[in-house]
């Protein structure tokens, strides 16, 4: 078998009385995509500063490439490429001039580093923009070219932070388009998202956080199947929930309510439907869909708010 891309036992990060992140074990295997999931603060992006070098670990043990976090982190950082959750694209420099520069970091040699950064400027469509400075590019090409800074030491693990927040679908696609590709070319992809189609559509693996904890790990249609009913029933709530929520409980169906929408998890919508108004109870508005990757997450975390 080959050697695990990242390996964590029981990875704990604390500030204070606050724990991030509680004993999370994670593994990341070599050529795959593996995606984390979870509300705001649930410790997804303080598990990536860890893995990526920038946060010590406050207990447990974590190996990248088979390198020990804490001890051998020049080396782990020099096969790691990282796409922050923010653009930090120095506005000074032209788009070509950014990636030459971050190349110094690698040690590139000034030849290789033009020759990378060309390259990586023809593959994510912005030699045309490569004197441009940053302020005069859109959202979508600077993370287009935050993705290339990210790989011009041709990482074996390149590690994204929420990568297509904020972009229009057909940025977002392009993006998934060139990931899918670098997948193809044998980098190992570490994300996280809130878009629950990329991590359905791109990811082999995800792990689901909350408060610090893995909650749900595994494929994404593996866990769909296993904790999420083949359909789902989708209403308006009008007028009092408890009819509504005695009537699932006494048909054994659960009810995932709203502020003002209801989800019931049922194996049959259209026989729910009618067992519903034979006890005379109508769900306006109501849809049938398949379930998905959005209700399992809704599942696991709740529909509250979290800053």
């Amino acid at each position: 078998m080959s050697e695990l891309v990242v390996q964590a036992r029981g990875l704990t990060k604390s500030y204070g009385p606050l724990v991030a992140v509680d004993h999370v074990d994670l593994e990341v295997h070599p050529g795959e995509v593996f995606g984390m999931l979870g509300p705001n603060g649930a410790g997804k992006s303080t598990t990536m500063r860890m893995i990526y070098r920038v946060s010590a670990l406050t207990s447990g043990s974590l190996r990248v490439f088979g390198l020990e976090a804490g001890r051998d982190d020049r080396a782990i950082k020099s096969q790691l490429g990282v796409v922050p959750q923010m653009d930090n694209l120095d506005e000074e420099l032209s788009v070509l001039d950014n990636l030459l520069v971050y190349a110094r970091f690698y040690g590139l040699d000034r030849a290789l580093a033009r020759k990378r950064a060309l390259e990586l400027l023809e593959f994510l469509e912005l030699s045309a923009r490569s004197k441009d400075r940053i302020r005069e590019l859109s959202g979508g090409m600077k993370r287009r070219l935050t993705l290339a800074r990210g790989l011009m030491n041709e990482p074996r693990l390149l590690i994204l932070d929420e990568p297509t927040t904020g972009l229009d679908p057909q940025v977002r696609i392009l993006l998934w388009d060139k990931l899918a590709e670098l997948r193809g070319r044998g980098v190992t992809l570490l994300l996280s998202t809130h878009c629950m189609d990329e991590a359905e559509r791109l990811c082999d693996r995800l792990m689901i956080l909350d408060h610090g904890h893995v909650i749900a790990q595994g494929p994404p249609r593996e866990l769909i199947a296993n904790q999420v009913t083949p359909q789902v029933i989708e209403a308006r709530l009008e007028g009092e929930l408890e009819p509504l929520e005695k009537a699932c409980a006494d048909l054994g169906v659960e009810l995932l309510p709203a502020v003002n929408r209801v989800s019931l998890f049922v194996q049959d919508g259209r026989q729910m439907l009618e067992e519903l108004e034979r006890r005379g109870l109508f769900l306006n508005g109501a849809y049938i869909r398949p379930g998905n990757l959005e209700d399992l997450f809704l599942k696991l975390t709740g529909r509250s708010l979290r800053q």
